[in-house]
């Protein structure tokens, strides 16, 4: 009985002490693995909040505990403190398409202008101040180009935006200095850099449309009438140099035909002159017959008398005496 409790006794004992070594054992190691753990943990992120890497389409604004200290704009990787924070920005051109609106001439036209804006962000501190994301910009750029708009259109008249003649338009020169203005409020106020502000759609409201379209129909028939009136103009100085040219090309050739015809009776003077001193009578008949044959042709008729002059020529050939 003695032996029995005794061994029972050392089993307890072995018993007890294995379990105290095992759970102080596995409680010592679990806390230095942990340990490491959350030391690489603290030094992954002491390096993620150290370097950053800034790409060629953007720059970044470095803020310590919310205040702006400076601006990376090289790309590459850069180092910084590790309580600063980076905030990217985009630095390409975007395009903001304000909706229609309808603005006044100043020859009191309504015009409807659908227009487009090229910008980027210049000065980051400025933009982040004032308006801080790219929805808010191109609100404040809404407001700073309709107003331009509206100031320019009041100061020019509708047939220098919209005309059929080239030299009276003057949009190109108007929307140069608008963006020229543009620029330098955005800029100054918001730090944005307006690149370019040009019109994509130009429009009529209806109550306006067929006023405008019988001034350009009158205005192209006038230059209509113009062009014909030039056209017959020049027929008529061509018309009358033809002419003039007709009567000295008929002039001279009347005299050539005058001195050809005189020439041609002087000729045949001569000859006849010849032939009636060579013989008289049949010089004189000769005259006679050729007279004749003038007068008469073949439905000619004549009653001659016996002791007529051409009857005796005719029967006999020969003239009287």
């Amino acid at each position: 009985m003695h032996e029995h409790s005794h061994h029972h006794g050392h089993d307890h004992g072995h018993h007890h002490g294995h379990s105290h070594g095992h759970h102080e054992g596995h409680g010592h190691f679990d806390w230095r693995r942990y340990k490491y753990v959350w030391w690489g943990l603290l030094a992954l992120v002491f390096l993620l909040r150290t370097f950053l890497t800034v790409r060629e389409t953007e720059f970044v604004l470095m803020t310590r505990f919310g205040r702006p200290v400076y601006t990376i704009t090289d790309a590459g990787l850069h180092a910084k403190w590790f309580f600063d924070s980076a905030t990217y920005f985009d630095r390409r051109l975007r395009v903001y398409n304000p909706r229609p609106s309808e603005f006044l001439t100043r020859d009191k036209k309504n015009l409807v202008i659908e227009s487009y804006v090229l910008w980027r962000i210049r000065e980051p501190e400025i933009f982040v101040r004032t308006v801080g994301d790219a929805t808010a910009a191109e609100m404040r750029l809404h407001d700073i180009v309709w107003s331009g708009l509206a100031a320019a259109l009041g100061n020019h008249e509708l047939e220098q935006i919209i005309s059929a003649n080239p030299q009276q338009v003057r949009a190109p020169q108007m929307l140069d200095q608008l963006s020229q203005a543009t620029d330098s409020a955005a800029l100054k106020q918001y730090g944005i850099e307006v690149v370019d502000v040009r019109i994509k759609r130009l429009n009529l409201p209806e109550q306006n449309k067929q006023s405008v379209f019988a001034r350009m129909r009158a205005e192209r028939e006038r230059i209509a009438r113009q062009y014909r009136a030039e056209g017959e103009g020049q027929a008529l100085s061509i018309r009358a140099d033809a002419d003039r040219q007709k009567e000295e090309i008929l002039s001279a050739a009347y005299k050539e035909a005058e001195k050809i015809k005189g020439e041609g009776d002087a000729e045949s003077t001569r000859i006849y002159s010849g032939a009636y001193g060579r013989n008289p009578r049949f010089y004189k008949l000769l005259r006679t017959l050729e007279s004749y044959k003038k007068i008469f042709d073949d439905k000619t008729t004549a009653i001659l008398s016996s002791d007529s002059e051409l009857l005796r020529v005719l029967m006999r050939g020969e003239n009287a005496q």
